[in-house]
């Protein structure tokens, strides 16, 4: 067997993840290895769609397909994935920031309000 280094496409990732059934059958892969008529089987659209779904995933690299006799297995290849991850982080970490900025600032509003009604109330008590 050749040691040989993959190359694997971000642009590929992205094209391949853009497509919903793409998507469900990576989904249905993470569960483990699964031979081509069962993935086929598993929705409602034709074999050779299905066929080209799945050469997609393996040009991307998703996927990696192994032959035993006359069936072709599929099983997920989650290394491109992390490049996706990785790229994704980058917003993850600006929305948390948002978002705990948006709740710091609620939060505070929040605390202004009730002290707000709590002096009005005590106005009206003392009138």
């Amino acid at each position: 067997m050749r040691n040989r280094s993959v190359t694997y496409s971000p642009e590929a990732t992205f094209q391949a993840l853009a497509d919903p059934t793409r998507r469900a059958v990576l989904d249905m892969l993470r569960r483990g290895r699964r031979p081509a008529g069962e993935i086929a089987s598993a929705f409602p659209i034709s074999r050779p769609a299905i066929s080209k779904h799945l050469r997609l995933l393996r040009k991307a690299h998703l996927v990696e397909e192994r032959r035993e006799g006359r069936h072709r297995l599929y099983q997920l290849n989650p290394v491109p994935l992390k490049a996706v991850d990785s790229w994704l982080e980058q917003y993850r970490t600006f929305w948390n920031a948002t978002l705990n900025n948006l709740k710091t600032f609620v939060e505070a509003e929040y605390a202004n309000e009730v002290n707000s009604q709590k002096k009005h109330t005590r106005a009206k008590e003392t009138k």
